[in-house]
C-alpha cells in the first residue's frame, strides 16, 4: 500500500451538511476499497486562484491515505461524477513527503491542544 493525498474543491453553493456528506460519501468509498485513512482536513471556503465554472470560491478539504494504487483510479472515477466536485488532485507521497506530512499532523495536533 502506497501513501497518498488528495485535495479537492466542493462547489461553494453547498450547506455545511452537504459539504459533510460529500467528504463521507468519499471516504467511505475509500473504506469500502480497503484503504485506511490516514488523516483529513477541512480547509474550510477559499478564493480560487481563477474562476471555475462561474464560482470564485470554493470548499477545500484534504484527505491522507493508504491505499492500493488500483483503488485511485476508482477514486477520480467518483470524483469526476459527482457534480459537487469542481477540481481535485491526487498524488502518491513519496517517504520523504510522507515524513513532513507526518510531522505536519503532529504539529497541527499540538497547537490544538495547546488551544
Amino acid at each position: 500500500m502506497n501513501n497518498y493525498e488528495a485535495v479537492f474543491i466542493l462547489t461553494p453553493v453547498l450547506s455545511d451538511a452537504q459539504m459533510k456528506e460529500a467528504v463521507e460519501k468519499f471516504k467511505d468509498f475509500l473504506k469500502a476499497e480497503g484503504s485506511e485513512i490516514v488523516s483529513e482536513e477541512n480547509w474550510g471556503l477559499r478564493k480560487l486562484a481563477y474562476p471555475i465554472q462561474k464560482k470564485t470560491t470554493g470548499f477545500y478539504q484534504l484527505l491522507e491515505f493508504k491505499a492500493d494504487p488500483s483503488v485511485i483510479a476508482k477514486l477520480e472515477i467518483q470524483f469526476r461524477r459527482d457534480e459537487r466536485v469542481i477540481r481535485f488532485l491526487t498524488f502518491r507521497q513519496d517517504k520523504n513527503f510522507a515524513e513532513y506530512a507526518a510531522k505536519r499532523r503532529n504539529k497541527s495536533k499540538e497547537t490544538v491542544k495547546e488551544n
